[in-house]
């Protein structure tokens, strides 16, 4: 047997170079477990806002702030308004029309210029309070080429416009408790000595103390190693800080590889109190971490994002609101809130799921628990749906790749039917056959209408008029019919062991004008259940006939459990 092996990609591999690992051989955080949810900043309004074709208009932002509001985010950057006109509008509508709650902490973005700090601290005169983040970048390529600066110079920015924050905050903010972030902007790319050497001197002028706390972002501005790499530069961060007790160390993870939920994670084991992110990543270029998903993360972890995913409306309410606000598309794969994400088209996967769904229900019974408040099992679901106001009728839809536990499923859930294993598996390849031929998936309604004209509408050769059955003990019972055979109505009599052995024997005495029988019926399995309870109960039967050579189910619907039983049985004749 020849093993097959890759070939070379003939791409350019040359041209790029591994980062290197960090050396912190006593790393800690592989040991360590996330037991609660860090301090959130949502960034949607500034970084998410900034990366958006069309950026979001006063109402769409406002929209956006009451959704973050809402949903409990209790830090939140508004805009960069000493960069925009519209930024800075938007940021005193919040303060002059009292948007902002008391327990809310906004926070405003800057550059280290002059100017530019002062226009950010003007435009958070009346604010109860807020934070200040100011950036600059440290990497050597930023450096080099962007800034043309030594190491010397770009320290001296970070300092002097820490000190010019507390200046212009003075001048300014006398009624405004003001706290402060510092970024060391492309820190995953930057001489870790350096940023730890430039964070100190920062702190060193902010002086954080107890009421006074520094916030030192850290971010993945872009991603360029793996996840464990940035939880090795946090880990190796922390401990550099001589003023670790005071100071929040924050995230702020971008896409760029695709793992920045993971990164986030990782770095939140290496002592991380802080996220900073947008909902359902929004951000530049590929985004910034998804919000939604490191929070619901959490919560399929059994420990509280202390952010509410399941407000009014739930999780799609979220999504439609974001989608709104954004004029972007949430992809409908996206990790819990997507359109797909809790659908099931595998056939084998539905029938776990089936399974899985009616194993906690009965386990709930049993403990005499509501279903709610088992513990969460089920195959294919890290999560119960409707904990985020999502609804069973998606888990699981119908296509050509489909099989027999999805259309049970789902005749079950949206209908009470309760079909037999064979009749499922029968019924599935009516289904399959209809997918086949037509392309897509089917919905719930096309299915039950599927199900209805093959199984409950057919009227030729036989239907049902009226039913009259009697028994004595001891004897057969006897029953009387008036049923249509081929449009005509007809009085037919049988006796038999129970009502449907004597409705059997009836038809089958019946005709054929060419002779002999008409019909050659054949009962071969039988199960009832009840739709509902009460007096308005609807009971369900099905029947599984030989009829002739083809062995066919039939289904019935009726209050009266005999007729539906009956109804069942001209159901598998009718479609012989």
């Amino acid at each position: 047997m020849t093993i097959p092996s890759q070939k070379p990609s003939g791409m350019p591999i040359e041209r790029y170079r591994a980062f290197p690992p960090i050396d912190l051989p006593d790393r800690t955080w592989p040991n360590a477990t996330i037991t609660e949810a860090p301090r959130w900043l949502s960034t949607d309004l500034r970084d998410g806002n900034q990366a958006l074709i069309d950026p979001m208009s006063p109402a769409r932002k406002m929209k956006m702030f009451d959704l973050l509001v809402r949903m409990g985010y209790k830090e939140i950057e508004v805009g960069f308004p000493s960069a925009s006109e519209t930024d800075f509008a938007f940021v005193r509508q919040l303060i002059e029309g009292d948007r902002i709650p008391d327990d809310v902490t906004i926070s405003v973005l800057t550059q280290a210029r002059e100017d530019l700090i002062e226009r950010s601290v003007q435009s958070l005169v009346g604010v109860p309070r807020a934070n200040i983040h100011l950036y600059n970048a440290l990497a050597p390529m930023f450096r080099r080429v962007v800034f043309r600066a030594s190491k010397d110079e770009v320290k001296d920015i970070a300092v002097r416009g820490t000190e010019l924050v507390m200046k212009h905050v003075e001048n300014h903010l006398d009624t405004t408790v003001i706290g402060y972030e510092y970024s060391p902007e492309i820190f995953t790319s930057t001489e870790l000595p350096f940023s730890a050497e430039v964070c100190e001197a920062v702190s060193d002028v902010w002086q954080p103390e107890d009421g006074r706390e520094i916030i030192l972002n850290l971010p993945a501005t872009v991603e360029v190693a793996t996840p464990n790499v940035y939880a090795d530069q946090i880990e190796w961060f922390s401990r550099q800080l001589t003023r670790r007790e005071h100071t929040v160390i924050s995230l702020h993870p971008h896409n760029d590889r695709g793992t920045a939920v993971a990164a986030t994670e990782l770095a939140m084991m290496a002592g991380a109190d802080r996220v900073e992110g947008c909902l359902f990543g929004h951000g530049e270029r590929t985004g910034n971490v998804c919000l939604v998903t490191l929070g619901m993360n959490l919560f399929s972890q059994g420990v509280d994002p202390m952010i509410d995913f399941a407000i009014d409306g739930g999780i799609d309410e979220i999504r439609r609101t974001v989608e709104y606000c954004t004029q972007l598309p949430v992809h409908p794969r996206h990790p819990y809130a997507g359109d797909l994400v809790y659908t099931a088209f595998s056939g084998s996967h539905q029938d776990a799921i089936k399974k899985g769904l009616e194993d906690l229900e009965r386990r709930a019974a049993e403990q005499g628990i509501p279903v709610e408040r088992m513990p969460w099992e089920a195959p294919y679901l890290p999560i119960d749906p409707k904990d985020v106001g999502r609804s069973y009728e998606a888990v699981i839809r119908v296509n050509s790749q489909s099989g027999k536990g999805g259309v049970a499923y789902i005749l079950k859930a949206e209908h009470k039917l309760e079909l037999p294993r064979r009749a499922q598996i029968e019924f599935s390849r009516v289904v399959q056959e209809r997918t086949d031929a037509d392309g897509g998936e089917m919905s719930a309604d096309q299915i039950w209408s599927v199900f209805s004209a093959e199984y409950l509408d057919r009227e030729a050769p036989l239907k049902l008029n009226s039913v009259h059955t009697s028994s004595a003990a001891g004897e057969k019972d006897a029953l009387t019919v008036n049923v249509y055979v081929d449009g005509e109505m007809r009085t037919l009599e049988g006796t038999g062991n129970g009502p449907i052995a004597a409705f059997v024997n009836a038809i089958n005495e019946l005709p054929d004008p060419a002779g002999g029988s008409r019909f050659d019926v054949r009962v071969l399995d039988y199960a009832e259940h009840a739709l509902s309870s009460g007096g308005d109960a609807i009971a369900a039967a099905y029947v599984e006939c030989l009829v002739g050579e083809r062995v066919l189910w039939g289904v019935g619907l009726d209050p009266n459990i005999v007729t539906a039983s009956l109804k069942a049985v001209i159901s598998a004749v009718n479609r012989g």
